[in-house]
């Protein structure tokens, strides 16, 4: 299980909401390994290896990390919590 810590986006303009994440950083449960994926590479992970990913939320709740998929088709990672999709991935920090 992975926590998700930071987030780059293409051209570092982090604000911009129309802009899809590009990377993604993690730390390990356990073992603190950490690493920075491509959000097509968090996709997979969690799509098709059954991988867990979760972000904290303000007031350090876990919300899980999901796979989905646009409407004209390109895969992405979401977050959800009780039902309602959030924008806990956008409101992390910059990746180094």
């Amino acid at each position: 299980m992975i926590r998700i810590t930071c987030i780059n986006k293409d051209n570092g303009n982090h604000e911009n909401p129309h802009l899809a994440i590009t990377y993604l950083g993690w730390i390990e449960d356990g073992t603190n390994a950490v690493g920075k994926w491509a959000r097509l590479q968090l996709y997979r992970w969690i799509k098709e290896q059954g991988g867990i990913a979760y972000v904290m939320d303000a007031i350090k709740n876990r919300v899980y990390v999901k796979p989905a998929v646009s409407v004209m088709g390109n895969p992405y990672v979401r977050t959800e919590s009780d039902g309602k999709v959030t924008n806990n991935l956008l409101s992390l920090i910059e990746c180094k």
